[in-house]
């Protein structure tokens, strides 16, 4: 059996942070990592449970299994191409919502290649909004369980090989309308096979983190912000794996830079002081990307010091806004004074900050302005300037139905960089073009710039520059367009 797995290339409508930033395909090397082509005995329950299959198969009816990964963004020869040389039986990809129709067609044109062939697709948005996915030429939806899902799906088709036409069975995690799937809350999994992705792997970076490799230490989030996506891939619930787990994989990657894609790392005290005893004891020298909220940063600056002492390099903060009113609006139950002690502990050691902030549909240009003094008075030089998005699947996503201006269905432009909502004060192209002077006159600041060029060098500050301008282009369409 041969499969293969796919990460899509972006569409060209999507305001792409592919131009600045590109990661390894986590969940595929997951996913390549952890497919059993044989039948244990306590995985033949799952498909025993499935209706009309009475009987076991043999090990020796089960074909050898061939994967492979194939990274769309890196790629650039066309789908068709990979179908051809490799002959899948069962392809797997991943996506989130601007992918959706990029995914139809590729499954389209997948099938137009290679009738027999089993598409299968998952990622977060398939996790919370399957429905998007339903199409004539998508044979599985993954809902829940990703990996396990998947193995069901390999399995079915392995025994359909021999005694089963594939709709007789009923697979549990793969999406079917008007049935909620429920989500396990453990990861007992192989660790990712990034031998798979070796030959794309010199082209997986984030901004200055260079080459750099992914880790995944904890699922969900355990806060509530009514605008995150986060915590509905898991239902709400958060756990973690066990820093023994985490250490044995880190062992494993080349890479020194790590980006830590847990949705919030920086949340349990005594589990991160139970890493950097770990890091210590196994004397592991990595340089850490985190995610990490401003309310837990400013309370702990003493392990925020342990931490940088250990590797961590980098911080995404989600501020959210510099105004008071903003937060409590996206119950994110922080303040302004701790978005501003969390800036300065993490600048006093020499940790970069990363800083997301939202900007709300009833920007007026006053208030662009003040926003740029605080960024100033902040010293930051890295802002992700984020228009309100009401994510589809996000609790806020009713609230803000009337003003929505993009069509539901326009799943390229739901990139958290379109204008999702109709500005109060000012037309669609005057908040393009704020937004883009706002970024310039932070990036172009020549004391950013010089402390840019000492700490990571010319070559690497033109790079990023170069990817920026990419997606000001984009910006600049669109604000000649006047139009989202």
């Amino acid at each position: 059996m041969n499969i293969l797995l796919i990460r899509p290339r972006p569409d060209k409508e999507t305001i792409g942070l592919q131009h600045v930033m590109i990661c390894e395909p986590l969940e595929l090397e997951y996913i390549a990592a952890n497919i059993n082509p044989l039948f244990e005995d306590n995985k033949m329950q799952d498909l025993r449970s499935c209706d009309n299959l009475q009987r076991s198969i043999s090990h020796n009816e089960i074909a050898d299994i061939n994967i492979e990964i194939i990274d769309m963004i890196v790629e650039k020869r066309e789908i068709e191409y990979f179908i051809k040389l490799h002959k899948p039986d069962i392809v797997g990809i991943t996506s989130y919502i601007t992918h959706v129709h990029t995914v139809k067609d590729y499954a389209k044109r997948i099938k137009k290649v290679k009738k027999d062939c089993i598409v299968a697709v998952g990622g977060v948005h398939a996790e919370v909004v399957p429905q998007d996915f339903v199409s004539k030429y998508i044979d599985y939806i993954i809902e829940a369980d990703g990996i396990d899902t998947f193995n069901r799906i390999i399995k079915t088709r392995q025994i359909d090989s021999v005694i089963l036409n594939e709709e007789s069975v009923d697979i549990k995690g793969v999406y079917k309308q008007g049935f909620k799937n429920i989500k396990k809350t453990e990861f007992n999994y192989n660790p990712p096979a990034r031998e798979k992705t070796a030959k794309y792997r010199h082209h997986y970076y984030y901004m200055f983190h260079n080459p750099c490799a992914l880790v995944k230490t904890s699922f969900g989030c355990p806060y509530s912000c009514s605008f995150c996506f986060c915590k509905e891939v898991t239902d709400g619930k958060y756990f973690a794996r066990q820093i023994d787990d985490v250490i044995s994989e880190l062992k494993s990657i080349p890479e020194r830079e790590i980006y830590i894609v847990d949705d919030d790392f920086l949340f349990d005290a005594k589990r991160l002081n139970e890493f950097c005893d770990a890091l210590e004891k196994n004397k592991i020298n990595k340089r850490f990307l985190v995610y990490g909220r401003a309310d837990f940063i400013s309370e702990n600056e003493n392990l925020i010091k342990r931490l940088a002492k250990n590797g961590l390099s980098a911080v995404i903060v989600g501020l959210e806004s510099f105004r008071n009113d903003d937060l409590d609006s996206y119950n994110k139950k922080t303040s302004i004074h701790q978005n501003e002690r969390a800036v300065k502990i993490l600048q006093m050691n020499d940790i970069e900050v990363y800083a997301t902030l939202i900007l709300h549909l009833d920007f007026e240009k006053k208030d662009f302005t003040a926003l740029k003094k605080w960024i100033y008075k902040m010293n930051l030089t890295f802002v992700n300037l984020q228009p309100l998005t009401p994510l589809p699947g996000t609790d806020i996503y009713d609230d803000y139905a009337k003003d929505i201006i993009i069509s539901r269905k326009d799943y390229a432009k739901w990139d958290l960089a379109h204008m999702a909502l109709m500005p109060k004060h000012m037309s669609i192209g005057q908040y393009y073009f704020e937004i883009i002077k706002l970024y310039y006159q932070i990036v172009l600041k020549p004391k950013n710039v010089i402390r840019l060029i000492r700490k990571y060098g010319l070559k690497e500050v033109i790079k990023l520059s170069s990817g920026s301008s990419k997606i000001t282009n984009q910006y600049i369409r669109k604000m000649i367009r006047n139009s989202p």
